[in-house]
């Protein structure tokens, strides 16, 4: 792994951007670590998403909800559950109440390919996180909690 370069005169001016920054690049390694650990299974992080979302749904999910959980275009939720339909994880169910609804709901392959998933998710973080203390560590999940937890939506 390369050592990352020193701040410019200008980024040590700007620590908002300068740590806006190191969010990102770290949301690129997470992304290709996440990728890594998950390519065995034959699944994408955003077909993770899709299912670990349907998984903590109390009831199946209409396409629509799942499109805003996810925030998404209803399109990608689309092409997501066409692909893990193929791959027998997911399978699309009438609702009981309306027909023209369709709710999407786990298969037992699909609840199998998520347990395998988690051990493989939680095998990244460890080598992400491996750097940090168990202090650190909880200390940065307390920042990043106050920084995605509930709450209003900051415009970006």
């Amino acid at each position: 792994m390369s050592t990352p370069a020193a701040p410019e005169a200008s980024e040590a001016s700007d620590p908002d951007g300068l740590l806006a920054e190191q969010l990102l690049r770290l949301a690129r390694r997470l992304h290709r670590f996440h990728k890594l650990y998950l390519e065995p299974a034959g699944i994408t992080p955003a077909q993770f998403r899709l299912l670990r979302t349907v998984a903590r749904s109390p009831e199946p999910p209409r396409m629509a909800d799942l499109a805003a959980r996810l925030e998404v275009v209803p399109r990608a939720v689309t092409s997501l559950v066409d692909a893990l339909e193929a791959a027998g994880r997911v399978r699309r169910v009438p609702d009981a109440h309306s027909r023209r609804v369709v709710r999407v709901e786990l298969t037992d392959t699909g609840r199998d390919t998520l347990r395998e998933l988690r051990s493989a998710r939680r095998t990244a973080a460890e080598d992400i996180l491996a750097p940090l203390t168990v202090e650190q560590r909880e200390v940065l999940g307390g920042l990043l909690s106050a920084l995605v937890g509930p709450g209003p939506e900051r415009a970006c």
